[in-house]
């Protein structure tokens, strides 16, 4: 294993990340605590291409832990259909906050035609905020017959260390 840069990503795997990322709903959203423990918790997220958006209440761990350090890991794991088989999706990036009202009605739109069910983002004055998660490392693995393989690609540059907010 080599503890190198990982190569940029290709158009053959951001297709098939996508596909994977656009079956599922959920995801493993890991961040740092101020006092330097990890903190993972499951969130429902919607996709556009590799970023991902999500809510959180506004006076939850996760978004004190995330507007002090933005860095952020997600895993995503779907059952690709055999026995033991599976493809999981293994991301490290950067979060930061949508606040401009014409982005968050985008992405509600991205919700009711993906999810006609379900309810889209209904941000309340300051009681939620919607973010957004931009991959730089990107790592699909799959596990048929109980043995893994990976692959690790990089997404563009790296973001800068401070918060930011999209939009």
């Amino acid at each position: 294993m080599s503890l190198g840069t990982p190569p940029p990503i290709h158009s053959r795997a951001v297709t098939a990340i996508v596909e994977v990322l656009e079956r599922q709903r959920l995801m493993a959203l890991a961040c740092n605590r101020p006092d330097g423990w990890p903190h993972a918790t499951t969130v429902g997220y919607l996709n556009e291409g590799l970023n991902l958006y999500f809510i959180v209440a506004r006076t939850s761990q996760k978004f004190a832990n995330l507007q002090a350090d933005p860095r952020a890991s997600v895993a995503i794991r779907c059952d690709s259909g055999g026995d033991r088989d599976s493809v999981g999706i293994s991301m490290a990036g950067r979060v930061a906050e949508v606040v401009e009202p014409e982005a968050v009605e985008r992405i509600n739109e991205l919700v009711a035609r993906r999810y006609p069910q379900v309810h889209v983002y209904c941000p309340s004055g300051s009681s939620v905020a919607v973010l957004r998660f931009r991959p730089h490392i990107v790592s699909a693995v799959g596990v048929v017959q109980g043995r893994s393989d990976a692959e690790t690609f990089t997404v563009g540059d790296p973001q800068p260390d401070s918060v930011s907010r999209l939009f």
